[in-house]
């Protein structure tokens, strides 16, 4: 085992409890926010502002592509970062992720349009969009390693939640503003933003993107690296390549978190980028939709959103008393069931959409609420960074990356029917639900070791 040692004081200061979750928190609610701020836009503007127009289906499917590259580029940040963080410890590399992410989304903000730049200004949401996804593929791994290497016994998936509740806090923020910001900037056609908002309006969320990085900058810089990290420094177990040890020793344990990963990830993305694209789109468009207007389908989205957030806190305590692998086997299963049920609900009226959005965004929160705790566990403190970033990451590719994409292929194979995206869920669960039994929990290993 090629190993390098690192000179440290013996004596490891302990973090806060508080400023341990408020830490875990903060920084992937910033990290996620960027990200939906993103996510938003590649539906309501960047068809429009980014791509050549004609075909509206074919310029979202561009700007649903360019969504997914950001997922190539996951599995690159989670190498670097957890290089970084295996090697250098989790708090500067935590920084540098969040400093990354900002900036891209900052700079997305300043881009100049299609009609302005050509060709120029989608590559360069390329290329802004690929710094993103390189930077939340370190920010991930590093948020749960914080929040479960400083927990207490017996509470390791309670305090990796915290990280997880970024995604529905960032998701509430980031699309609250573009809420806000579209109602002070109403537009006449309910299928279209306003003129106003497509010339400057839309920036605003990027932009603001600053702000919060700089908050998050500062409860990061005053943590200090967790016992876990610093027992493995002290006893000269870091490797000099991390990546290389994972794959070398841990192969089995990155195969099977990624595929642990990919029904919450399928799942996520459809209740989130899909379900905008199909909520707004007219009952008789090319490809019929709900046919809801911006302002309320994204009101209903926040509200099935806060159902993510309970139940996310509501799957630590449960992951905790029951153990992770038995409580996901129990929650993958029943999103298989989920995935069959879409066209009855869907079809149901408004009553049928809001039991569709809350149902999915709370199954979301349980699956999603114990990979906080899960991964991390897979793998050993030097290499803990690296192993639970590969899986979280690679993962995204097969799920996050190609979810909006197929989703749109079957929604048009299907005549504007969702029953086949729903079957695609479906698939994708089972495919979770089989690596779950043929995993083992791991609850009660020693994440110190």
């Amino acid at each position: 085992m090629s190993t390098v040692a690192i000179e440290t004081s013996p004596a490891v200061p302990l973090n806060p409890r508080s400023r341990v979750l408020l830490a875990s928190l903060v920084g992937t609610t910033i990290e996620f926010y960027d990200f939906y701020v993103y996510a938003t836009a590649a539906v309501l503007v960047f068809p429009h502002l980014f791509f050549p127009a004609g075909n509206d289906t074919t310029a979202l499917l561009a700007s649903f592509a360019v969504f997914g590259a950001a997922m190539i580029a996951r599995p690159l940040g989670a190498v670097f970062f957890g290089h970084l963080g295996d090697k250098r410890g989790r708090k500067i590399t935590l920084v540098g992720a969040l400093l990354t992410m900002g900036i891209a989304t900052f700079l997305i903000g300043l881009l100049p349009t299609y009609p302005l730049a050509g060709w120029i200004a989608p590559a360069l949401l390329v290329l802004l969009r690929l710094a993103q996804g390189f930077a939340l593929g370190g920010e991930w791994s590093g948020a749960a390693l914080v929040a479960t290497e400083n927990a207490p016994k017996g509470k390791r998936a309670i305090f990796g939640t915290f990280p997880q509740l970024g995604a529905p806090i960032g998701f509430i923020i980031a699309n609250g503003l573009f809420l806000i910001i579209a109602a002070a900037l109403p537009s006449g056609d309910p299928s279209r933003p306003s003129q106003a908002f497509l010339d400057w309006g839309w920036r605003i969320p990027f932009l603001f993107s600053a702000v919060m990085v700089v908050v998050g900058l500062w409860v990061r810089l005053n943590l200090v690296e967790s016992k876990a990290f610093e027992r493995a420094v002290r006893s000269g177990q870091v490797h000099k390549l991390p990546f290389a040890a994972a794959l070398r020793t841990y192969w089995k344990e990155l195969i099977l978190g990624t595929f642990y990963m990919l029904a919450t990830y399928v799942l996520f993305y459809l209740m989130t980028t899909f379900s905008l694209s199909y909520g707004r789109a007219a009952v008789t468009a090319p490809l019929p939709g709900l046919g809801y207007d911006y302002r309320s389908f994204v009101l209903m989205m926040i509200i099935g959103v806060v159902f993510f957030g309970v139940f996310t806190l509501v799957s630590g305590p449960w992951a905790d008393r029951h153990g992770r692998r038995k409580t996901l086997i129990v929650v993958t299963s029943a999103i298989a069931i989920f995935g069959l049920l879409w066209v009855p609900m869907l079809k149901a009226g408004f009553v049928g959409v809001m039991a569709w959005l809350i149902l999915g965004f709370a199954l979301m929160g349980m699956t999603f609420g114990p990979m906080g705790a899960l991964l991390p566990e897979l793998f050993p403190a030097n290499v803990r960074y690296t192993g639970s970033g590969i899986s979280y990451n690679v993962s995204s590719i097969l799920g996050a990356a190609v979810a909006p994409f197929i989703a749109v292929a079957l929604w048009s194979a299907g005549g504007g029917s969702p029953f086949l995206v729903g079957l695609y869920l479906t698939v994708m669960a089972l495919l979770t639900l089989i690596a779950l039994l043929i995993g083992k929990e791991t609850q009660h290993v020693d994440i110190d070791a």
